[in-house]
């Protein structure tokens, strides 16, 4: 019998979404340009290279070579070395700048078709994707555990009235219900409102998944011997629900907490892709690909579809982050461990 300790990939998933939430929450400092900023000359232009040594081989400071455009046609672009720019860092609330904007900006993930940094509007849109995505995955779990858990508890007719709910929203299509909710909605809104309503769109359409789940474990958990002994000495049924039967599906939120947010993001991806997200100017990540859509992202100008390759790592450390929640986790350095590892044999 062994008892390993599980912290590595827990670790690692928690140091990759930490990592994505620090960038998000510390946008204004590490974008060097502002959201919509705007370098005409620079259509599509790729991304800008570091460097400490010149054409020469002489070492220097930190510094980029301006992008001089070769091919309007091609939008083919090729670095001017006679004229090296310094970075200026920790001026005007930036991390770091380019010392020469007009002619060499920084753009560390290249430009857009407008022109504007990817890497800005990246990290800025990360408040907005991540903030809606988890949000929204937070209510359906919290909206989604009371009615499975009251559903479960309860049973009869309440449970045969919240199920019949439930089943009505999940039988069609999430993507559609919220189409269709969103599409009765005011199409020209402030977008402070507009993340209001998609964040209550998707707390409705994801809460009935997250019920039927916790509604299944309920039942069943509340049949076990922990569960009768708890009522047997005059916990009540809220005490009963809160205390011992929902800590029990844990786990479970764990996987949806990990499905719903992936979902939610390109939920909003494809909301801005119809125009039913958020306005053009607001950067988030489903804009961002909405843009990437309209050029040949992937043959020619691979760095727009930096919001793919960050969905990616968010969905990768929330797996690793809870593919192990709700089993127990055991420390080599417990003497109740050592212990039982001391009278046990090898299996």
């Amino acid at each position: 019998m062994r008892f390993p300790v599980r912290l590595t990939s827990r670790r690692a998933g928690a140091a990759i979404v930490g990592a994505i939430a620090l960038l998000a929450l510390a946008a204004p400092l590490v974008a060097p340009h502002a959201v919509d900023a705007r370098f005409d000359g620079f259509l599509n232009a790729p991304p800008t290279v570091p460097h400490v040594r010149d054409a020469a081989g002489g070492w220097h400071a930190p510094f980029v070579y301006p992008w001089i455009l070769v091919s309007q046609l091609e939008q083919r672009y090729e670095q001017d070395r006679a004229s090296p720019v310094a970075l200026r860092w920790l001026t005007g609330g930036r991390l770091v700048q380019s010392s020469g904007d007009a002619r060499a900006p920084l753009l560390w993930l290249g430009a857009d078709s407008f022109g504007r940094d990817v890497f800005s509007r990246l990290v800025f849109g990360a408040r907005v994707s991540l903030g809606l995505a988890f949000l929204s995955a937070l209510g359906a779990v919290v909206i989604g555990a009371a009615l499975g858990g009251v559903a479960g508890y309860a049973g009869g007719a309440l449970d045969d009235a919240l199920m019949r709910a439930t089943d009505f929203v999940m039988v069609l299509p999430a993507m559609y219900v919220a189409l269709a909710l969103r599409s009765v909605l005011p199409l020209v809104l402030a977008p402070q409102l507009v993340f209001v309503l998609l964040a209550a769109i998707f707390t409705i359409v994801g809460a009935p998944f997250v019920a039927r789940g916790v509604r299944g474990i309920v039942r069943t958990e509340r049949r076990l011997e922990y569960a009768v002994a708890a009522q047997a000495i005059g916990a009540t049924a809220l005490r009963s629900l809160v205390r011992h039967l929902l800590p029990a599906t844990r786990g479970f939120l764990a996987v949806e907490i990990t499905t719903l947010v992936p979902a939610f993001i390109i939920a909003e991806a494809t909301l801005s892709y119809v125009g039913l997200g958020f306005p053009d100017p607001v950067a988030s990540w489903g804009t961002m690909l909405h843009d990437a859509s309209s050029v040949r992202a992937f043959a020619d100008f691979p760095w727009l579809l930096s919001p793919a390759a960050a969905i990616f790592l968010v969905v990768l450390g929330l797996n690793l982050l809870f593919q192990q929640a709700g089993v127990p986790v055991y420390n080599e350095s417990d003497e109740s461990v050592r212990n039982l590892r001391a009278n046990s044999h090898p299996v």
